[in-house]
């Protein structure tokens, strides 16, 4: 049973939230920055005065992050112009995920980042479903049936046109970015745009009120930074809600083995050479490799677990795939950068005063990229349930960590979901990553009930889900999920009745992506008008 430290034990003199503290840097501190201070911006009634503080002396990882597609949303809120995004960070844009050799060697699948037409009421799996298990001739694998924007990415189309307006589309997309410079355009615009106050000094003391609150930062430089409410974007330190605080951690490890990384920048052979429009994911013997193209460079790594592959051989692991992939490089393995994290998340997010977001709430591995997502949820809902004073911050904490929970076990669910489907039982660590036994009773039911229909609204029902429903469609049927009694299921009256819309919606989808693959041009050509426009 997980508790809230957030109960007060006798009701206190409400104290106006007027300052806000956020600690730490990088693109969840500077991103949680920019979402507070655009939100009360010229706000007269409920002032706030945000003060980040960062250490002078903490690396960023800018090798290449991926991004969902609310990152647009975000951006447009904060009122960064997408061209200058674009140019500034080496961004380029993502359409979703492509996973090789997941089910089994020499096999691949789309989890793209469009829906499938008329979603909200009828959903298309369940004939596609049926035409597979008749064994129709022709039929296209499962995201080439549903949307275009499958053999838009095999054609490495971009999203948009150039005259599409800025965040606007013509297919759902996200970006790939260098995270190093992404905060720094974050902390420009915030600092500069947005009056947040910077900092850059160590957090030496952590002073409590006798209520137990956080009172201050003291810093080094000998600055004592008093707050309201405070903000734990420390990274894996989780200086507040970790350190100080004391919130109990729980561990994903048994399910979620994989506690490593290595990291490296790519150059392309040629200045010209194709930019993918998904992320690549590709599953080694002990692991798999990431494979992010951004407009300068690709950035790459290898995801494993210390518990089978050690460092050297997860170096030997990644240097194949790069000799295979890049062979215009020369590869160091001294080039390459190890990280370690612990998967899991805190049991409580938000406690007394202090509420953590990105890394410093929790972390699992980077697969299908929640990172950044669960980062601009969090900053979404501290800005738009800002408590006004001190009394209302023990409901809005209890609601915050409710979220936030709930998108946890989203998270650890999604992710399980692409292993246990896996086929490759050629190693102890697919076999184990596959173990249906670690899953979660969410996870084991929901796998049970899809043996006789699809996944659908009641999988993923909240307006905010990280992953819609239509995401476990695509994973599930690009790893050849074949449900076993999905026949007593079509042949309701009511689904009947939907074959001939569901056949006209499949061949729209056919005639959409001839149209499409057509009018849109590359990701490097779009790319290129964008940034020479910007530079103009």
């Amino acid at each position: 049973m997980m508790s809230d430290k957030t109960t007060p034990d006798s009701p206190k003199t409400a104290k106006p939230v007027r300052r806000v503290v956020i600690v730490g840097g990088g693109a969840a501190g500077w991103l949680t920055a920019g979402v507070l201070a655009a939100e009360f911006q010229g706000n007269s009634a409920q002032p706030l005065h945000i003060t980040l503080v960062e250490s002078p002396d903490v690396p960023i990882l800018g090798v290449g992050e991926g991004t969902w597609p609310s990152m647009r949303m975000t951006l447009q809120r904060i009122g960064i112009s997408e061209a200058e995004f674009i140019r500034t960070c080496d961004a380029s844009f993502k359409q979703g995920t492509r996973f090789v050799d997941w089910r089994a060697p020499n096999t691949q699948y789309l989890h793209p980042f469009s829906l499938p037409p008329e979603y909200s009421q009828l959903n298309l799996a369940n004939f596609w479903l049926a035409e597979s298990q008749r064994g129709s001739q022709h039929l296209p694998a499962f995201a080439h049936s549903v949307t275009p924007q499958a053999a838009v990415i095999d054609a490495g189309r971009a999203p948009k046109q150039a005259t599409t307006p800025e965040y606007a589309f013509n297919l759902n997309y996200g970006y790939h970015l260098n995270a190093g410079k992404f905060a720094e355009l974050l902390r420009r615009h915030g600092v500069e745009a947005l009056g947040v106050q910077h900092r850059l000094a160590r957090v030496t003391e952590v002073v409590s009120d006798p209520g137990g609150d956080v009172q201050a930062l003291q810093l080094d430089t000998g600055e004592q930074l008093a707050g309201d409410l405070f903000i734990d974007c420390s990274g894996s330190r989780s200086l507040l809600i970790g350190e100080h605080f004391r919130t109990p951690f729980i561990s994903l490890k048994a399910s979620l083995a994989n506690d490593r990384a290595l990291a490296i920048g790519v150059p392309y052979a040629k200045a010209d050479a194709p930019i993918a429009p998904t992320t690549h994911s590709t599953a080694l013997s002990n692991g798999w490799v990431w494979d992010i193209g951004l407009q300068s460079r690709r950035g790459v790594g290898f995801v494993y677990a210390s518990e089978f592959s050690g460092e050297g051989a997860a170096c030997e692991q990644l240097a194949a795939y790069l000799t295979k992939t890049a062979p215009h490089i020369k590869i160091n393995e001294q080039d390459f950068r190890q990280l370690k994290f612990n998967p899991g998340h805190y049991e409580s997010f938000w406690v007394q005063n202090c509420v953590a977001v990105g890394m410093a709430a929790g972390f699992v591995e980077p697969l299908e990229a929640s990172a950044l997502a669960l980062v601009e949820q969090s900053a979404a809902f501290i800005a738009e349930q800002l408590p006004s004073d001190s009394q209302k911050m023990a409901p809005v904490a209890r609601r915050f960590n409710q979220k936030m929970r709930y998108h946890w076990q989203g998270i650890a669910d999604f992710l399980k979901l692409h292993y246990v489907l896996n086929q490759r039982a050629s190693s102890d660590y697919w076999r184990t990553m596959g173990d249906r036994q670690s899953c979660s009773a969410a996870l084991a039911d929901k796998l049970l009930l899809w043996e006789q229909q699809p996944p659908w609204h009641e999988d993923a029902p909240r307006i905010d889900e990280l992953f819609p429903s239509a995401s476990y469609q695509f994973v599930l049927y690009g790893m050849g999920f074949m449900p076993q009694h999905l026949a007593a299921t079509v042949s309701r009256p009511r689904l009947a009745a939907q074959w001939p819309r569901a056949r006209q919606l499949m061949q729209d989808v056919h005639t959409k992506a001839v149209a499409m693959t057509q009018a849109l041009e590359t990701n490097r050509a779009l790319l290129n008008k964008i940034t020479a426009k910007a530079n103009s």
